[in-house]
């Protein structure tokens, strides 16, 4: 059922931008402004894509392999501009600095809101790399600058290309930012073309085009990423030693500061500033409350069916090598590649099409969150079922119960973080979705981030101010239960939890199976009597 939620909008889109023949879609491909937002979009997600990588990396590297003062406390503002939408940094952008638009103001900000993608598998993977190839590679004679560029950032590509992908497609699916910021991207064009005319097929077509383009850029992140060397074996067990930056401190605590003032400080300080320019006109706060009680709902739902979709879904992609299981969550992952106009606009024709009476009305648009978060809440789930060794399901098996009192007692509890980080993630990605949001949403319903757009569109910016506000506040919220979920925080490791449920289920599973032995002994002993 939900793999068929994921295909139906990408079939109907296909249908219907051939609904008046290849040649009028051909001819909508080859025209001069397809040919310009293509130019655009690639040009934009290139910069944005490379300099996330540069800036990622290198406050990887800083937070996790030097002596740079406060590291843990820096790493953790890094991940800040992650609670905030793009297109509020956008908003601020433009209230703040309207000289610099187009491509430079939508570089700035999408590299702002995108770094942390790279950021955090980079400083993942450089806490568990071998420390003692780098050493090998100073025995051999390479400096320590040719040791890190030569092994160890070797080490790390596989994580740092993951990111890599995971910015250039928000990059290509981003709408909010870049229509605040003047920049005519594809999204952007998808969307005038589908408000201006009746016609919807143009809109259609490019949002064919857009597909394609994620395509591409999905292959060429695997292509990337092969002939990649595994490393066999655990390594040396030991921690890599923190470099002594000396002469370098003050350039790296330069780039440090630019990057929270510029991702962290700049946009808190002007979001403030606008509250309070906001409260200086007498803005009600009332319609503010009500968009945030509304994202809520609608995200909450979104998020319980999206979870409860995907849990079939992980469990058999976690446990099963077979055909059916890749094929499943491949069909599955489909929404990954498919940006939120395109989806949007997809369920726009479906429910035009084939269901008029749920058009613009809230299961309409929850099946629109279900197909774009679909994937997000496949991973974490599949990560959360995978990570469980399934000799604890066998050593339940041996004891004589069954596979579905084995989940219920075992899988279940110790997924349950894993699940709920998965739901979390989703509820965050749902409260922050824009150009689905405005497509689908009910009539004379508003969300905080269609509130705010709609104030933008007219420049009303201390207007927008409480609305970006309270969407900040309600991504904070989220962020916080997925930091918990994953054991975020001093001193944690983000496994005690789940350790100490296996440990309870593992002994009340052994003290219920010890007590129907006694039992049974006790009435074979009464009948030997008898």
């Amino acid at each position: 059922m939900a793999c068929s939620a994921a295909l139906i909008p990408l079939v109907y889109l296909i249908i219907r931008a051939g609904e008046r023949g290849p040649a009028y879609a051909f001819e909508v491909v080859r025209s001069g402004r397809s040919a310009e937002l293509l130019v655009n979009t690639v040009v934009l997600v290139v910069l944005v894509t490379a300099a996330s990588v540069v800036v990622g990396v290198t406050l990887a590297w800083l937070t996790v392999r030097t002596d740079l003062p406060g590291a843990p406390v820096v790493g953790a503002l890094l991940c800040v501009p992650l609670a905030m939408p793009s297109y509020v940094l956008g908003y601020l952008w433009v209230a703040d600095f309207p000289q610099v638009l187009g491509l430079t103001g939508s570089v700035i900000v999408l590299t702002i809101s995108c770094y942390p993608y790279v950021y955090l598998p980079a400083a993942a993977a450089l806490r568990t790399v071998d420390p003692g190839l780098e050493e090998v590679a100073r025995t051999l004679g390479r400096g320590s600058l040719r040791a890190v560029l030569g092994v160890t950032l070797r080490q790390i590509r596989p994580a740092v290309a993951a990111g890599a992908l995971l910015v250039a497609l928000y990059t290509l699916s981003d709408f909010g930012a870049v229509a605040m910021l003047r920049y005519d991207a594809f999204t952007v064009g998808i969307y005038h073309s589908y408000r201006a005319s009746f016609d919807r097929v143009p809109a259609a077509v490019l949002a064919c085009v857009l597909i394609l383009v994620a395509l591409v850029v999905m292959v060429g992140e695997r292509r990337a990423r092969r002939g990649e060397v595994a490393r066999v074996g655990a390594g040396v067990d030991s921690l890599p030693d923190r470099v002594r930056l000396g002469r370098h401190m003050p350039p790296a605590l330069l780039v440090v500061g630019v990057v929270l003032a510029g991702g962290v400080l700049a946009p808190l300080v002007g979001l403030v500033r606008w509250v309070r320019a906001a409260a200086e006109v007498d803005v009600s706060w009332g319609p503010v409350f009500a968009a945030a009680a509304t994202t809520a709902g609608v995200s909450g739902i979104a998020a319980l069916v999206t979870i409860v979709l995907a849990l079939p879904i992980g469990i058999l992609a976690a446990r099963s090598n077979g055909p059916l299981a890749r094929t499943t969550e491949a069909v599955a992952q489909i929404g990954f590649a498919l940006p939120g106009i395109t989806v949007g606009l997809a369920v726009v024709f479906v429910g035009i099409r084939l269901v008029p009476g749920l058009y613009q009305q809230l299961p309409l648009l929850v099946f629109g969150y279900v197909v774009l978060f679909l994937p997000l809440a496949v991973g974490v789930v599949r990560s959360a079922i995978g990570a469980i060794p399934t000799a604890l399901e066998d050593a339940s098996g041996a004891l004589g119960s069954g596979r579905f009192r084995t989940f219920l007692r075992v899988v279940a509890p110790l997924s349950l973080p894993g699940v709920l980080a998965g739901a979390s993630l989703v509820f965050l990605s749902v409260a922050k979705e824009l150009p689905a949001t405005l497509l689908l949403r009910p009539t004379g319903t508003e969300t905080l981030a269609s509130a705010m757009w709609a104030h933008t569109e007219v420049a009303a910016y201390s207007q927008a101010a409480p609305y970006a506000a309270m969407l900040v506040a309600v991504a904070v919220i989220p962020a916080v239960v997925l930091g918990r979920s994953f054991g975020w925080g001093a001193g944690g490791s983000g496994r005690g939890v789940p350790v100490r449920t296996a440990l309870s289920a593992r002994s009340e599973e052994t003290q219920a199976e010890e007590t129907q032995a006694e039992e049974t002994q006790a009435r074979e002993t009464q009948v030997s009597a008898a």
